[in-house]
């Protein structure tokens, strides 16, 4: 009797969406495995995964048009609804010329600022009309759920054009008082750097860019910040100060001074955060937030980013958090253990002395 890899696939999503998992992986060689928590937790009552079933489950994911793509691109990103119930975005990828599948659940409702823990001061950067807000941290740490609670906000809260830029699309926005467009790349555009050109043909208010992965992306997104539109965008960075180094220095150094200038011109701010494993269980966030003031412009126009930590630990008064400060309130108030703390700071000396 034939596998039924769909009935299958079914099950294992119903699974992930009652276990409020994050991630379902399949792998060959292993047993499905959900990410709780942050943890990895093997399904051990269901069988290992065969050659065959990684590729049948994946050839249900994919659909045979999606599957002639992979085969050629040997791996592919993209979101797939499951019977109204949830999104997941997926990406399918070979190792040892075996098929493996990371989904990743994404809710159906986008959650707020203060369903996702994350600091009040985020509301002011849903509040001007123009400028550059980063959200910043590692792989898997909730930047694009971030970034969906401020657009949300400003979708019920301002009548606006948004247009979004993602690879693949994750939340899907219903339209309150704004106009959401949500462009994914590969399907409705061939990149991020040429969706984004063609944004400012389209009279947006606010653009969001999923990833800046190039320096086009990157001097695009700048330059419309620059030109009267408010603009998200994430990176891969530890925090704020990495951050403008990291936009900086993916210029030629003749590139650079200009670069700066036009950063200290359009950054409104900077949010770079991790998601932490909390005592009762779940994820909690710990945020750095970098609001742009006139000291901290002339200090990303002089080329002092190093001094930026200082600027935000003494800052406290603006709404800047340092994500110390963020990890050390976590501990006091019991949502965090302090070695998890230390785990996830930066400077973990400087926590201590926090802490005592």
């Amino acid at each position: 009797m034939p596998n039924n890899y769909q009935k299958q696939l079914t099950e294992l999503l119903e699974v992930c969406i009652r276990e409020k998992a994050s991630d379902l992986h399949i792998s060959v060689g292993h047993p499905p495995t959900l990410r709780i928590a942050g943890k990895l937790v093997p399904l051990v009552k269901r069988k290992v995964i065969s050659p065959d079933d990684s590729r049948g489950l994946t050839e249900v994911l994919l659909g045979k048009e999606r599957m002639e793509v992979f085969q050629k691109e040997k791996e592919l990103d993209f979101s797939y609804h499951f019977e109204g119930k949830a999104r997941f975005r997926v990406n399918v990828f070979f190792q040892r010329g075996m098929v493996s599948c990371a989904l990743r659940q994404i809710p159906a409702k986008v959650p707020t600022i203060e369903e996702l823990n994350l600091p009040p001061v985020l509301h002011e950067f849903t509040k001007p009309s123009q400028g550059f807000v980063l959200v910043t941290g590692p792989s898997s740490h909730g930047k694009s759920t971030t970034l969906a609670a401020l657009l949300d906000e400003i979708n019920h809260t301002r009548a606006c054009h948004i247009v979004t830029i993602e690879d693949p699309i994750e939340y899907v926005f219903k339209g309150d008082r704004a106009i959401i467009d949500q462009r994914e790349v590969h399907r409705d555009t061939l990149s991020f750097a040429r969706a984004l050109r063609a944004t400012f043909r389209q009279d947006p208010d606010v653009i969001m860019v999923g990833e800046m992965r190039d320096r086009e992306t990157i001097a695009t997104a700048i330059t419309a910040a620059e030109t009267g539109h408010l603009v998200f965008a994430t990176l891969h960075t530890n925090s704020a100060a990495q951050s403008i180094h990291r936009i900086v220095d993916s210029f030629p150094p003749e590139q650079q001074q200009q670069i700066r200038a036009q950063l200290s011109g359009s950054l409104l701010g900077i949010i770079s955060q991790r998601l932490i494993p909390r005592i009762k269980g779940g994820l909690i966030p710990a945020a750095e937030v970098l609001i742009a003031t006139p000291a901290v412009a002339n200090l990303i126009r002089e080329n002092k980013v190093h001094e930026i930590p200082l600027v935000i630990e003494t800052s406290v008064e603006k709404g800047m958090i340092s994500l110390n400060r963020s990890l050390a309130n976590l501990v006091k108030i019991k949502e965090i253990s302090f070695q998890n703390a230390l785990n996830y700071s930066l400077n973990p000396t400087e926590l201590k002395n926090l802490l005592q």
